[in-house]
């Protein structure tokens, strides 16, 4: 998808001699609006969930919160956490959105639970965790986890970001670049091309800004709050 994408941007730019942007710059606008893409999947699923609460969706072709949430488990999964011998904390991936559920040795889940209250639940003889009922409290990218004899077997059910997108490419002689879906380091996009539009939108919005061509910034905007009104 991702060269369909730049072709249709690259179309829309050039149109009356507008401009043009660069591969790497193609890359960094497409992963910018993929990030702000998924991220507005939480948003809506949020507001369609309560649309059907009331009942304002049916089932079938129109239960939208389903279709989201099949979206969203696309980059729901299991991940194993890495300890730490120096912190002697596990690492929490940096491509982790939200963090789910932390289970141990498979079966049991931990009790998340703040800073504060940690130290009251390990000087009660009654609260204090163990292995059939471990706790775990969150430092940035880090869970530190009780008792501390855990350091394995620790898993986690989370939501990852998008792997960012690479259009890559070989030069002609000429100096023109030509796609190359074979390179290593080459990623489509991860979004359902269902948003085939709205990254072109989103791109072009970038990439109006950029050339300081604001006919361009005003199509993408206007492609938008169309969008928008829609949903509503």
């Amino acid at each position: 998808m991702i060269d369909s994408v730049r072709s249709t941007v690259l179309s829309i730019l050039n149109k009356d001699n507008r401009g043009s942007i660069t591969p790497d710059e193609f890359n960094l606008y497409a992963k910018t609006a993929q990030i702000e893409i998924f991220e507005q999947y939480f948003y809506d699923y949020s507001i369609a969930v309560n649309k059907m609460n009331r009942m304002l969706y049916s089932s079938g072709h129109s239960d939208i919160p389903a279709r989201l949430e099949e979206v969203i488990d696309f980059f729901t999964d299991r991940t194993t956490l890495q300890y730490d011998n120096i912190s002697n904390r596990f690492i929490i991936p940096n491509n982790t959105y939200k963090l789910g559920t932390i289970i141990y040795n498979d079966t049991t889940e931990l009790e998340i639970v703040s800073n504060n209250k940690i130290y009251n639940l390990i000087s009660s003889l009654d609260t204090a965790p163990d292995v059939g009922c471990p706790a775990g409290v969150i430092y940035g990218n880090e869970v530190k986890v009780y008792p501390t004899t855990i350091t394995s077997s620790v898993i986690s059910l989370r939501t990852r970001y998008p792997a960012d997108p690479k259009w890559t490419y070989e030069l002609f002689s000429a100096g023109e670049p030509l796609f190359n879906q074979s390179a290593s380091d080459y990623q489509d996009f991860e979004i359902p091309k269902d948003d085939f539009y709205n990254l072109v939108s989103k791109i072009c919005q970038y990439a109006g800004v950029q050339i300081r061509e604001p006919q361009v910034v005003q199509f993408a905007k206007s492609d938008e709050v169309q969008e928008k009104q829609e949903q509503k």
